[in-house]
């Protein structure tokens, strides 16, 4: 059976993206349609199939994007196929084709439902003006639309549990594809110039690695190793590095940057931490895997989709707040795990099975 797989716009890299390339892997011959592709040398044409926002200033502004996208989903090209896959995080799961294949089965792997409208006290993004005006009315449409696809599977069940709220349809959960054998290698290919900032850095440090945006609470490392009285590496960049290093400047000779690390680096910082901090309220989190993978624990936030891989007091800990009591002593929890237990939960998530389970949900 012939299909296609729908995708929000596709990023150089992220967790989307990581399932987008495990669903691409799985189903080879199907077409990908997206609004835009942000990664040519992935996926390029003619498999890729671009919306007319690909060509309008639109693309640069995802906020501004977000109205038209409602339209847009619901006009895509005629295409002849037999299903359609669909990885959602805002309103790819509403999409639905011209012709033929307008009624076609339609499957959402679902990310989350948006935050953008559905909680926007998770993500700024939809604390803006515009989103905010147009929230009531689209999260009435999101609803109804989401009782069209046949099936929905959920990235957590802190996700399939948001679906049944927002959306009111039940969801199977199948977890995202995190490529643990590459975490667990002791091979670290590193750049002369990487080999030596990895070795001026502090020992026994906690890690704080993310995309810099607010939302994701890098500067919750900050504050658990001053509370433990260790020093922080934070890895990443982005737009919130600015207030960080504010941060950081209060403390001297505490906090350490590493810019855009590359995985090889990244899979050094890991291997090297004495825990991995990770606040966020994540749909799922890829992150605390991989660093499990390396035999390093966690603390992780008690809500959201990392506290259902990093097990409490096995391969890390769990925080309900951001009090020194509690981050001091979420460290020395997580600092006495085992890193071989670390490994083990890591290997439950490896993405080796995530396509057939896909397959196999759907029936195909």
């Amino acid at each position: 059976m012939s299909g296609a797989i729908v995708n929000e716009w596709v990023e150089p890299v992220g967790g989307a993206e990581q399932v987008l390339d495990a669903l691409a892997a799985e189903f080879p011959d199907a077409r990908i349609l997206c609004p835009w592709n942000d990664a040519p040398d992935r996926y390029g044409p003619p498999r890729i199939i671009e919306s007319w926002m690909a060509r309008t200033p639109l693309r640069r502004h995802k906020a501004l994007a977000m109205p038209f996208m409602l339209a847009n989903w619901r006009h895509r090209a005629a295409l002849d196929v037999e299903w359609l896959l669909c990885a959602s995080h805002l309103f790819a799961h509403q999409v639905r084709l011209r012709g033929p294949a307008r009624d076609v089965p339609k499957f959402v792997y679902a990310h989350s439902p948006a935050r953008y409208i559905w909680q926007p006290e998770l993500d700024g993004r939809g604390n803006t003006l515009l989103a905010r005006a147009i929230a009531r009315p689209v999260r009435a449409i999101d609803r109804r639309r989401a009782q069209e696809p046949a099936k929905i599977a959920a990235v957590s069940a802190f996700i399939a549990a948001r679906i049944e709220r927002c959306w009111d349809r039940e969801s199977t959960v199948i977890h995202p594809p995190v490529d643990v054998s590459a975490f667990m290698t002791d091979a670290d290919e590193l750049s002369q110039e990487e080999q030596q900032q990895l070795a001026s850095l502090p020992k026994g440090f906690v890690l704080g690695a993310s995309r810099f945006v607010p939302y994701k609470r890098v500067d919750v490392a900050i504050a658990a190793g001053l509370a433990a009285d260790v020093p922080v590496v934070l890895a990443g960049d982005g737009p919130d590095r600015d207030r960080l290093l504010t941060i950081a400047d209060e403390h001297p000779g505490r906090v350490t940057f590493v810019r855009r690390p590359s995985q090889a680096m990244l899979r050094a910082l890991y291997r090297r931490a004495l825990a991995f901090v990770f606040a966020p309220v994540e749909d799922f989190g890829i992150m605390p895997v991989e660093a499990m993978a390396t035999g390093t624990p966690v603390v992780a936030n008690a809500i959201g989709g990392a506290s259902e891989t990093v097990v409490d007091g096995v391969t890390g800990s769990h925080i309900h707040s951001t009090d020194v009591g509690e981050l001091r002593r979420a460290i020395e929890v997580a600092a006495a795990a085992d890193p071989a237990a670390c490994r083990e939960r890591a290997l439950e998530f490896d993405g080796s099975t995530f396509g057939p389970r896909v397959r196999d949900w759907m029936g195909l």
